[in-house]
């Protein structure tokens, strides 16, 4: 996609203002249309590789969708070689830019953010879409406006289920499921997860599972081993926690759904504190998500290796001591752990920093509009797709 998407641009629907990203398999430009000098972003798609970018489903899943806190698809157009989504752009940046941004940041402040990814996973969830790949980084303020709109964007592993049951393993390393992992039919609630594990975030800055290790990762997922430690947690009220141990129960048919979670008193009542968060949170998000290797993308291939070799997901044995961090796991009772430089809040080894930079750099706005290849995957179904976090 090159001079040919640009010309085409400007003799149908308007002009190319810049391009806003170049994936694999597209490319994306701001577009203004001629007729009312409205501003769009443009998704360009060669058709000799609508098989590989899993276009297909994501266009026939954007068809249905029209609530006020997804991006939408606009239009849809194409030429002899090419195809064009025209989408809403989004402008306001990802939900970690903006809170680093804020200078004051409070439990309500996370409550409002997660009420807003609810209405719209209720809305997706009552149409039969279940997105499958909910994370902070497919969550983007729809302006640079204070008050923007929370959208939820991306859904290229998104899938239209009628019957309510899914199996293929899809989806992004620490933000996926225990039953996905498991290999088991699954259900709407994956996403209700992963929104447990964005507000756990959103309340202390890191990640309930965290392991330089795939293997130990899922493993960790998979038994739903995660706490809320000391000191991070001491100023969190109880009813976050326990919105939290809802939303993550490892029993899906246990697990909150959606509409519960939207009438849980830390999203719909006044259980939310108001109290300052800003520098805690930002210290967690800058130490695991920019200075570890959490925020490189994961080995997807690896991943899958793992879903063919059975591994961890059906009857491996437990590591060896001298595979495990050298530090000490903190149980859910506990409620004080020390830490030292070297050791994440959730008790394992932070990854050597490197030459990263201490902050999070701010994406391209409509990072979202990013295609990734889909391996061997099938045309509806994608495997575990590398997070750019």
């Amino acid at each position: 996609c090159a001079n040919q998407d640009q010309e085409t641009c400007r003799s149908t629907a308007g002009d190319v203002c810049m391009s806003l990203d170049r994936g694999s398999f597209s490319v994306v430009y701001m577009v203004r249309e001629k007729k009312t000098g409205k501003l769009y972003a443009l998704k360009c798609l060669k058709k000799k590789h609508l098989v590989q970018s899993n276009l297909e489903n994501e266009i026939r899943v954007l068809r249905r969708i029209n609530h006020e806190n997804v991006v939408g698809l606009e239009d849809f157009y194409e030429s002899r070689t090419h195809y064009y989504l025209v989408m809403q752009l989004v402008s306001g940046g990802e939900l970690f830019d903006r809170i680093l941004d804020r200078g004051v940041y409070t439990e309500q402040d996370a409550s409002k953010v997660i009420k807003q990814v609810l209405e719209a996973v209720s809305y997706l969830h009552k149409n039969s879409i279940v997105h499958r790949d909910l994370k902070p980084e497919n969550l983007l303020f729809y302006s640079a406006e204070e008050n923007a709109k929370i959208m939820v964007s991306d859904f290229g592993l998104s899938k239209t289920v009628e019957n309510g049951v899914m199996s293929t393993a899809c989806g992004t390393p620490g933000y996926v499921a225990p039953e996905v992992l498991a290999q088991k039919p699954y259900s709407q609630a994956v996403d209700c997860w992963s929104i447990g594990v964005i507000t756990y975030i959103l309340l202390c800055g890191y990640p309930p599972f965290f392991e330089e290790n795939e293997t130990l990762l899922f493993s960790k997922i998979r038994r739903a081993e995660y706490a809320f430690h000391s000191p991070f947690w001491d100023d969190i009220s109880d009813s976050a926690k326990d919105f939290i141990g809802n939303m993550m129960e490892k029993n899906p048919t246990k697990r909150f759904t959606t509409e519960q979670a939207l009438k849980h008193p830390w999203v719909a009542g006044n259980a939310a504190k108001d109290v300052d968060i800003y520098q805690s949170v930002c210290e967690g998000m800058e130490r695991m998500f920019a200075k570890s290797k959490w925020k490189r993308a994961f080995n997807a291939a690896m991943a899958v290796n793992h879903f063919k070799k059975g591994g961890i997901f059906q009857s491996a044995p437990a590591p060896s001591p001298s595979s495990l961090p050298c530090a000490t796991v903190q149980s859910s009772s506990q409620k004080d752990c020390e830490m030292s430089d070297d050791v994440d809040p959730n008790g394992n080894l932070i990854p050597d920093s490197g030459n990263l930079s201490s902050s999070i750099p701010v994406e391209n706005v409509c990072a979202h509009l990013r295609v990734h290849p889909a391996g061997n995957s099938t045309k509806e179904d994608v495997q575990f797709r590398p997070s750019t976090r």
